[in-house]
């Protein structure tokens, strides 16, 4: 994962989603195309919707619990993680009862993946996955897949 923190909102955007993140912490899910994405942060901005920290936080503190991993593992990516250039959409919120659950009914998604698609979807913007589900609900409805 990149260390160095450009600005936010210069060079490329995408929509990251956190399955991705979890890759670059994850060493049982490492993935060439995360590590790629990783790499294209030096030069491009991450848009993340208002979830995305309590889940990545989740994921991390269910993984302390199962001893996937332990509590200075966790600080020291999440420590990493808020150096890299993410912009969190202000939307998230006010979009979910709405636009965001009516994209989770069509797709057949939670409204938490349905969340990183809506921004996708609003800002035109490709999205980082390594989900399924989402992979092809954006496939489906036209949201282009991020390529480094």
């Amino acid at each position: 994962m990149p260390r160095a923190r450009p600005k936010p909102g210069r060079g490329k955007r995408f929509v990251l989603d956190c399955s991705v993140a979890l890759a670059w912490f994850f060493a049982d899910e490492a993935d060439p195309y995360a590590d790629s994405v990783a790499k294209s942060l030096k030069d491009a901005t991450a848009i993340v919707p208002g979830l995305f920290h309590l889940e990545i936080a989740n994921i991390l503190l269910v993984g302390e619990r199962r001893k996937r991993n332990n509590r200075a593992q966790a600080d020291s990516f999440l420590t990493r993680l808020a150096a890299l250039p993410l912009l969190v959409d202000g939307q998230t919120a006010s979009r979910a009862w709405s636009d965001t659950i009516a994209l989770a009914r069509t797709c057949g998604l939670s409204t938490y993946d349905a969340a990183y698609l809506e921004v996708a979807i609003r800002e035109t913007l490709p999205i980082a996955t390594l989900d399924d589900e989402i992979r092809d609900a954006a496939i489906a409805i036209g949201v282009p897949l991020y390529k480094r």
